[in-house]
Formats: C-alpha cells, structure tokens, sequence
C-alpha cells in the first residue's frame, strides 16, 4: 500500500502526484481523488487580493477538469488567511464588478464537490468568509476566528453576514459581525463554526482522515447530497423534499450506485469510478 501526501490509503498502483501547480498567490496539487489548494501569500497573511480570487477562479475549474472527489483548502506559514482584498485596486469603474472579480468565498462555495478548510492559523475577516464556504472546517487549537470590518468602516461583501448566522445562529452572528467578537477554537466548535479542534501538530493528519472518510463514500452520492443540502436550505421543505428524491432517483442509473450494491453483496470494499 502506499501513502498520499494527504495521508490516504490508496490501493496499487497507486496514481501518479500530478505536477504542483505554482501561480502567484496560491500553489495547487492533486493526487487522486483528492485535491489540494494552498494560499500562498504567507508575508501578507495569505491576504486576499485580486490575484488570489482569480487564480482561486482557475482552480475551480481545474478541480473539475482533474475529475477530483474532494478539495482541501489551507494556508501557507502561521495564517490560515487573515485580511480583506482592497476594492480601490481593481480596474473596474462598476462597484459591483469589483466585488465580483475579489470575491473568493464564492468561488469556493460553488464547487460541487466537498470542500474541506484545514484551518492552520487565523482566519479573519474575509479569511473567515473563505473558511464558512467551505463544506467541513478543521481547526489548529491556535486559530482564531471573526470578522472585525465593522471597526474600521468597512463590511463584509464574500458571504459573512449570509454564512454566518446560517451557521451560528443570529445572535453570535450579531455579536461577531457588530461588536467584532473573536472566537478562539474550542468557542468556534462549540458554536458550530468548526467540525474538529485539534493540536496543530494534528492538523494535517486530522484534515487527511476526514478526506480519507469522504474518500471511501461514492463521489457522485457525495456531490449530490452536497447539493440537497445547501439548495434544500434555501427552499420551503417540500421542494426540498422534491430534489432530495429527484437526486436519489438520478443516482440510481449511475455505475456506482450498482457498484455500491455488488459490493455489499459480495462483501468487499466497493470501487467507485464517479460514472
């Protein structure tokens, strides 16, 4: 057997690490089926900036071009991402192409595949808003979370004031975004902000098994409960109820979903091909 960089367990022969793709601002690798993007900007605290959401933009499309399972999201030296992009950069004269071409949470929010934040440090501001986009938050014990725009008379435009009450709940949203509270770890896997709180010696093996269990499940069922989930939010319950089984009844023409069946009759490991 052998070990990917992400500590997976893959069966031989085991795929081949394609090339590490270096841009400016982050640096993008892939060993089947997991994919893994970098913030690379450690001497602005991986900042956000025009840059970034644009290259952020052309790793969402490799991720689908490579056909990966699952995505992992971190930051470069002590920061996860900790900054906001500033607006008055860009070359564009409409206020809201500006906050299109530096928004990067949204990127994040709309691959379809599941989005794993390893949070190596703080995140803050539109760091957090990154990190709410994502679908599973793993924390180093040393991180840091919250959105302090509203004191230097800014506030936020990448999803904060949107993703966060939905996953904190209105009041500790409020209290975040208009008082500007800091939550450390252990207070942000209490309010539900993040699935896991652990050393950050721990990080990247903590961030490899919780691919590895997303890695062991159907990439198609993974994709489509994804999407009941986040679209079903957004609707009344009986149309959420409805894509739940248009969903359901889509996978079941799928090559996994009868893989899944011969597997568990034949009781052995099931081999999902994404088809």
């Amino acid at each position: 057997m052998s070990r990917s960089t992400f500590g997976l367990t893959m069966s031989p022969p085991a795929p081949q690490l394609r090339d590490r793709m270096a841009y400016a601002r982050t640096t993008y690798s892939y060993h089947p089926p997991v994919a893994r993007v970098v913030l690379n900007d450690p001497d602005r605290s991986n900042a956000p900036d025009d840059v970034m959401a644009a290259e952020l933009r052309m790793v969402a499309e490799r991720v689908s071009e490579d056909g990966a399972s699952i995505l992992v999201v971190s930051g470069a030296g002590s920061q996860f991402c900790v900054g906001r992009a500033a607006l008055g950069d860009s070359f564009f004269e409409d206020p809201r192409q500006r906050l299109e071409a530096h928004r990067c949470a949204s990127t994040l929010a709309g691959i379809p595949i599941p989005v794993i934040a390893s949070i190596n440090g703080n995140a803050m501001d539109q760091g957090l808003e990154l990190a709410l986009a994502c679908d599973l938050r793993v924390a180093a014990e040393n991180a840091r979370m919250g959105i302090t725009d509203l004191a230097q008379g800014f506030m936020p435009w990448d999803g904060g004031t949107q993703r966060l009450p939905r996953l904190v709940g209105r009041s500790l949203a409020m209290e975040m975004l208009l008082i500007g509270r800091v939550l450390d770890a252990r207070e942000a896997l209490n309010a539900g902000l993040v699935h896991q709180v652990v050393p950050m010696e721990d990080l990247e093996s903590a961030t490899a098994k919780m691919a590895d269990s997303l890695a062991g499940k159907g990439p198609i069922a993974l994709r489509y409960a994804k999407e009941a989930v986040l679209k079903g939010m957004d609707v009344p319950i009986e149309q959420g109820m409805r894509l739940e089984a248009d969903l359901s009844i889509l996978l079941q023409g799928t090559a996994d979903r009868a893989e899944g069946i011969a597997s568990f009759l034949e009781k052995r490991s099931p081999r999902f091909v994404g088809r």
